[in-house]
């Protein structure tokens, strides 16, 4: 080996130009392997170690001049036409983007200009294709995007090479960093970005190289997560692609759960643009309507077994008749407090008895207007009177009398539209007594998910719960439980075996009271046809490959669906198009086929999922050993800039991690989820208390533990 580092005239450490010596191409033998050419024009360079942060500190301190060098060795080579030098170039450039700063001011230099030229050159493309994986993989939010401009070039090379598997790997890898960085956001994309990125035409070439056999674990999983990322602002665009759709449904059917998981989510958001929010509210009126029309014989059948006096609708009427008397009888008496007794009995019966109402009179004008202050009354509107009756109930100051109070008043601060009032008044309420189950149920409709779960998770121990209460926890921690899981086994890294306990308990929580609730609401209940798609689908993500290609298992809860739409049409509420409703109908016409459509694809999913290494890439083909390694090979100890430069960190999940252990068998893990469930209420959560005394029982707080105190102090080992 040579090894000259004979310098040209003028080849200075200063500001001067660099003229690159001709003894540094002459050292780069084409029989060399890529690993050792960049190892040797950082010799010849004097380029500082880059794979660790001092040498990055040495480049960033004298940046300017190593640019020179590397674009004077570039320009040099492009002359010569010695494309084994163009690629070390550009892999040391590469090897620099691990530093945020760094990156920014090579992509300012125009670093995409020294590389897509590469890929037309049969000896550099692979190069040129690890150095754009490494750049998306540390790259921040703008340099993502800017790759993601070169979509349609990447596209065309896995058409231009379809049977060359480390070209189908490498863009994968780099186009699904580079278009995540563009669609995989809550809020609306640049239309201008979406439109250069070319997401029709980078899907179907995804969807046809994950049906070659040849494959691998690192390109399926980046596959799945670039399939997944436009499917919300994109709809158009992958309907487009039936077989992605399909694929996404024979996913659901993996051994992985996380892998379950994030292939719905994708399904569950492909209809975020066109799904309407639920917001039905029984009108009594219009109850009152349906059931002088008369019910259907069937739907009468399924009340008749169900018993009609627990039925929505007559629950709903006879608590409007009660409430209507109880406010005639306060006009008469001026009683608050047998008012307040009454109310609190009707409030925790149905959710839409206590309406809007008044007496009115005609006036010597003949006018109407409402009876108020001027007739006694010590209230003008029927919910007028709540406060009151509430205060008198505080009068008595019985503990049973305060909790009614706080529940009226919980109730008038929800029909005004004040839930932070009713809320704070809810804690407050539960301080004094955390029996109430009425506040853990208005405490759970605040805005954070997890806090809502374990507020219901709560409520649903308190005894003598009242069944419309117990109802509206139960489909409460449906939802808040389903949504957590999906989101804990989506976002997890790979081989994170506590995320994944933690998302598989949050998943059961939702399930078991998904049928818990199926079993005891009524059947003409508003939330029943949304619990039930939620039990549909949780079905399928937890049991996986366990059911039925045609889903015979969920033949009964078909029929339920169906029984809930007459229901709700029959009480003149048209099914609504939610995101719920339009997933679990897509799901539903569209698994039985793509589980049959991708039987092989899934198969081998799953045996290479179990197999995975801890390397970024497959086995190296010849001329690239050891690069791929020395490109992700960097040691940032003391890391003072760990986020993003941009403010966009760029987290690698389970679905595409680099190297993040070896996956265990997820049968194993599904068996640990009751590790994170509270052992007195139930809740899901990753915060739990352990028992002081024996260590094994586990509690959301000193509330459930004391609560589970009575049952537990016979088996607690801790025990004095």
């Amino acid at each position: 080996m040579s090894g000259s580092r004979t310098k040209a005239p003028g080849a200075v450490l200063g500001g001067d130009p660099y003229v690159i010596p001709d003894g540094i191409l002459d050292d780069i033998d084409d029989s060399w392997s890529w690993n050792r050419i960049v190892s040797q024009m950082c010799d010849d360079l004097k380029i500082p170690d880059l794979t660790t942060r001092p040498g990055l500190k040495r480049v960033h301190a004298r940046f300017n001049e190593i640019y020179r060098r590397l674009d004077a060795t570039y320009t040099r080579a492009l002359r010569k036409g010695n494309v084994k030098v163009l690629g070390g170039v550009v892999g040391i450039m590469a090897k620099m983007c691990a530093d945020s700063i760094l990156r920014d001011r090579l992509f300012q230099k125009g670093l995409l200009s020294k590389v897509m030229p590469l890929l037309e050159f049969d000896a550099t493309r692979h190069v040129a294709l690890q150095a754009l994986t490494v750049v998306t993989h540390h790259g921040g939010l703008p340099a993502r995007q800017e790759i993601a401009k070169h979509n349609p070039a990447l596209v065309q090379l896995l058409r231009r090479y379809p049977d060359d598997p480390k070209v189908a790997e490498l863009v994968i890898v780099t186009v699904t960093h580079a278009t995540e960085a563009v669609v995989a956001c809550e809020e609306t994309p640049d239309p201008g970005l979406v439109r250069a990125a070319k997401i029709r035409d980078v899907l179907e070439a995804t969807v046809a190289a994950l049906r070659k056999p040849t494959d691998s674990h690192i390109l399926q999983t980046h596959a799945l997560s670039l399939l997944v990322a436009p499917t919300q602002h994109c709809p158009g665009d992958c309907k487009a692609v039936p077989s992605m759709l399909t694929l996404l449904a024979a996913l659901t059917r993996s051994k992985n759960i996380n892998t379950r998981a994030t292939a719905f989510s994708g399904l569950l958001r492909l209809s975020i643009a066109e799904s309407e929010f639920e917001h039905t509210q029984f009108d009594p009126m219009r109850l009152m309507l349906a059931a002088q029309r008369g019910t259907p014989r069937h739907l009468s059948d399924v009340l008749m077994s169900y018993g009609p006096e627990r039925a929505e609708v007559s629950l709903t009427l006879q608590s409007t008749l009660d409430y209507q008397k109880a406010m005639m009888q306060a006009m008469q008496d001026r009683d608050m407090y047998a008012l307040g007794t009454k109310l609190v009995d009707i409030i925790q019966r149905t959710e839409f008895a206590i309406g809007e109402g008044g007496w009115q009179t005609q006036g010597p004008n003949g006018t109407w207007g409402l009876v108020g202050n001027s007739a006694g009354l010590p209230f003008t509107r029927w919910t007028d009177a709540l406060p009151l009756s509430a205060k008198a109930m505080r009068a008595k100051g019985t503990p049973a009398d305060l909790d009614g109070a706080d529940i009226i008043e919980m109730k008038f601060y929800m029909i005004r539209g004040r839930l932070p009032e009713a809320i704070t008044l809810a804690n407050a309420a539960l301080k004094r007594n955390r029996g109430l189950a009425y506040a853990y149920y208005i405490v759970s409709m605040g805005g954070n998910v997890e806090e809502g779960l374990r507020v219901v998770k709560k409520g649903l121990k308190c005894k003598n719960v009242k069944p419309f209460v117990r109802n509206q926890m139960l489909w409460r921690a449906v939802n808040h439980a389903a949504q957590q899981g999906l989101a804990i086994l989506r976002e997890s890294r790979e081989g994170d075996m506590q995320a994944r306990a933690e998302g598989v308990a949050s998943l059961m929580s939702a399930w078991e009271d998904a049928k818990t609730y199926v079993s005891e609401a009524p059947p003409d209940g508003r939330h029943m046809l949304e619990v039930l798609s939620w039990y549909v689908i949780l079905t399928i993500v937890i049991r996986g490959s366990e059911l039925d290609v045609e889903l015979r298992e969920l033949d009964p809860a078909r029929r339920k669906i169906q029984t809930s739409k007459e229901f709700m049409n029959h009480m003149g509420y048209p099914i609504q198009s939610t995101q719920l409703n339009i997933t679990r109908e897509l799901l539903f016409s569209i698994y039985t086929d793509g589980a049959r459509e991708w039987t092989d694809f899934v198969k081998r999913f799953d045996e290479l999922d179990t197999q995975a290494q801890e390397c970024f890439s497959s086995a190296p083909l010849d001329g690239e050993d050891g690069l791929a390694e020395w490109l992700e090979k960097v040691e940032l100890a003391d890391s003072d800039d760990g986020d993003d430069h941009h403010g966009h960190a760029h987290h690698h999940t389970r679905s595409h991690a680099f190297g993040n252990g070896h996956p265990i068998p997820t049968p194993k893990a599904e068996t640990r989820y009751e590790l994170y469930r509270c052992t007195w209420c139930g809740n899901p959560s990753a915060a739990l208390r352990k028992c002081s005394g024996c260590g094994k029982t586990k509690y959301c707080d000193v509330g459930c533990q004391k609560s589970h105190w009575s049952e537990h102090k016979t088996k607690c080992k801790g025990r004095s």
